[in-house]
């Protein structure tokens, strides 16, 4: 995989400048991976397992970024080649100021970062915000428009039947015109924590320091102020609603619905609606974790995600 040059606590700020890295975990996790260059974007990337393994490409959720993955990354390569990265205006990736933050943009990145590794079919796993990419990618293979072989999906806590979803305050406020810059702007780290934590199965069951983490890699490079362009992607799953759910209505590729059963977000009629929405897939229950089941809990996840990836065809 292509690398830069760079010191494993530092990230390349705008222009000259050097973003400084304070998390140990963070730091830990930006030497994992590398920058690459899709689209006129610098985009992180961690890259892990046997090249020769089947490929499973991640993408993450709103507002954090690759690092909910960490502690997941080590137990899905003992089968797969994972390929996770951030997406634009998110964790250590480029956060341009002129920039849609569409999620039809952010799929162009993805299928640019697979295509920069020579990754040319996979298993898409999406959870949250990247769901919405996946499904994306599903109704431009039912158009003949992916130069990409989709050979199953994952989808994880993950608001696609938007119309479900009980959004959280701040939600709301990010994705209003007027709210959202203020919001962004003073909302700070015990906000954001504080956030998170209400959201998981047991609030306690994620260290401070990945939170932190996860807080930094969010205001890196001016992130908070993305926050209320990219929130947007709320009125993008209203907007391609049946386009979106149309593809899973008629996908025939194996499909998993890997769900924290105390969402209370991604509730669970979001996941009960996609299993009777996609022929033959599969519904897992994860009864104790919440929002995020890879940070809560990341082995008993990553086990169900192989349980699936594995079982024969």
């Amino acid at each position: 995989m292509p690398r830069l040059d760079l010191e494993p606590r530092t990230i390349h700020g705008r222009g000259s400048e050097l973003a400084t890295i304070t998390s140990a975990e963070l730091a830990a996790w930006r030497a994992r991976g590398a920058f690459v260059d899709v689209l006129g974007k610098k985009i992180f990337v961690v890259d892990e397992g046997p090249r020769d393994a089947p490929p499973l490409l991640l993408l993450h959720g709103f507002p954090t970024s690759s690092f909910d993955f960490v502690h997941a990354v080590a137990h899905l390569a003992s089968r797969h080649r994972v390929v996770v990265h951030d997406h634009v205006g998110f964790g250590l990736s480029a956060k341009p100021e002129g920039f849609s933050y569409s999620l039809l943009e952010q799929a162009d990145v993805a299928l640019a970062v697979w295509r920069n590794l020579g990754i040319t079919r996979g298993h898409l796993l999406g959870h949250d915000y990247g769901t919405s990419v996946v499904t994306e990618l599903c109704a431009r293979r039912e158009l003949g428009a992916l130069p990409l072989e989709i050979e199953a999906i994952t989808l994880a806590n993950g608001s696609v039947h938007v119309e479900l979803a009980q959004l959280a305050i701040t939600q709301k406020l990010l994705k209003n015109k007027v709210t959202g810059p203020l919001m962004a702007t003073f909302a700070g780290r015990t906000v954001f924590v504080r956030q998170l934590r209400r959201i998981f199965g047991d609030p306690s069951s994620v260290a401070t320091a990945d939170l932190d983490a996860a807080w930094e890699a969010l205001e890196l490079e001016d992130g908070r102020h993305r926050l209320a362009p990219i929130a947007s992607y709320i009125e993008d799953r209203y907007r391609f609603w049946h386009r979106w759910i149309g593809a899973l209505t008629r996908l025939d590729r194996p499909a998993h619905v890997l769900w924290g059963e105390r969402d209370p977000i991604a509730v669970p009629a979001i996941a009960r609606a996609l299993a009777r929405d996609i022929r033959g897939a599969r519904l897992t229950w994860l009864p104790e974790l919440g929002h995020y089941p890879m940070l809560e809990a990341p082995r008993r996840w990553s086990e169900e995600v192989l349980a699936f990836s594995s079982a024969p065809r």
